[in-house]
C-alpha cells in the first residue's frame, strides 16, 4: 500500500468506523467482542485496499467481512456460545416507565437477536438497524434478495415468539422503533 493509499485507507477508518463498531457489536451481541472483528474486518480491507476495484464503495466491502468473519469466527471456533437460561432478572417496581425499563427492553431484544442464527442476525442488523434495502442486503451477504426477504420473515416470527414470551415491557419494545413489534 503506497502513502496516497494508506492515507485513503485511514480517512475511511476515521470516518466509517463509529457505524462500523455499531454494526460489529450488533451481530456479535457484545462491545469487546464487537471491537475485534471490526478490527479483524479492517485488518483483512488494509490488506486488500489496494486491489478494492470500487473506491467509491469500500464500506460495503467491510460490512461484508463483518459478517463473513463473524461466520467463521462462531464456525470455527466455537465463539460466542452461551447458555441459555429461562429466568429474567428482577424487574423493578414502578408505576412508570422509567430507564430501567428501557434497559430491560434493550436487553429483552439483544437477548433475541442473539438466539437468531448468523445469517437472520446479519439481516435483521443490516435492515432494522442500519435501514438497507434488500439489494444491498444480499450484496453485503452474497445471497439473493429472496433469501434476504425469507430469512427477514423468518427472523421476524422468531423475534415476534421471543418478545411476547418475555413479558409486557418486551412485546411492546422495537429494534430502533422499527418493525419488530408484534
Amino acid at each position: 500500500m503506497n502513502a496516497d493509499e494508506e492515507r485513503q485507507f485511514r480517512e475511511f477508518v476515521a470516518a466509517r468506523s463509529r457505524s462500523l463498531l455499531h454494526t460489529a457489536y450488533l451481530l456479535t451481541g457484545d462491545w469487546e467482542q464487537g471491537r475485534d472483528l471490526l478490527q479483524t474486518a479492517l485488518a483483512s480491507t488494509a490488506r486488500r485496499w489496494s486491489k478494492l476495484r470500487d473506491r467509491e464503495q469500500p464500506e460495503l466491502y467491510v460490512r461484508r467481512a463483518l459478517y463473513h468473519a463473524q461466520v467463521d469466527r462462531f464456525r470455527l471456533l466455537g465463539w460466542g456460545r452461551e447458555t441459555v437460561t429461562d429466568t429474567l432478572p428482577d424487574q423493578p417496581s414502578g408505576k412508570g416507565a422509567d430507564w430501567a425499563d428501557t434497559v430491560v427492553q434493550r436487553q429483552d431484544i439483544m437477548t433475541a437477536l442473539r438466539r437468531l442464527p448468523k445469517r437472520q442476525r446479519a439481516v435483521i442488523v443490516l435492515r432494522y438497524f442500519e435501514d438497507r434495502p434488500d439489494a444491498e442486503i444480499a450484496a453485503i451477504l452474497g445471497v439473493a434478495q429472496g433469501t434476504v426477504r425469507s430469512q427477514t420473515h423468518k427472523a421476524l416470527t422468531s423475534l415476534r415468539t421471543a418478545l411476547a414470551g418475555s413479558g409486557p415491557s418486551a412485546s411492546a419494545s422495537t429494534a430502533s422503533g422499527r418493525g419488530v413489534t408484534a
